[in-house]
């Protein structure tokens, strides 16, 4: 009886961690299709945050953020935050701003589950029919 109430607590743990935004995601590179770095997402007050936690390319692994501005410049990537501020409205989390550390460039943004493992992510600039679109999988 013990194992088998352990057993239904972890699959309702695993469930609800995929029911949410939160937790480590696989983000891609436009330009190869591959695999470039995890990113964990997080809670702070009640808003979405995330930062890069690990860079697959061994070769990137002390990059820098040599194109942003302000606090973020010469900053590693590796640890970056990139994701600030999101706040859920409804089934979507909006009203933040995330970075692109490969240009530097920070955009408003708004982000919604739209698979237990499948995460959009909306970046544009003013409204967002003036933007782009990028799919993120949940990192195992």
């Amino acid at each position: 009886m013990k194992k088998l109430f352990t057993l239904l607590l972890l699959v309702v743990a695993m469930n609800a961690n995929s029911q949410t935004i939160f937790g480590k995601w696989n983000s891609t590179n436009n330009d190869t299709g591959k695999i470039d770095s995890v990113v964990e997402i997080y809670e702070k007050n009640g808003k979405a945050f995330a930062k890069i936690v690990e860079i697959k390319d061994e070769n990137r692994q002390n990059a820098v953020c040599e194109e942003c501005t302000g606090k973020n410049k010469n900053k590693p990537i590796l640890g970056l935050e990139i994701l600030s501020g999101l706040e859920k409205d409804d089934d979507e989390w909006s009203g933040g701003k995330i970075l692109d550390p490969r240009n530097g460039k920070i955009y408003k943004c708004f982000i919604k589950l739209e698979e237990p493992n499948k995460l959009k992510l909306r970046g544009y600039i003013g409204f967002s029919l003036l933007g782009k679109t990028k799919y993120w999988t949940r990192a195992e």
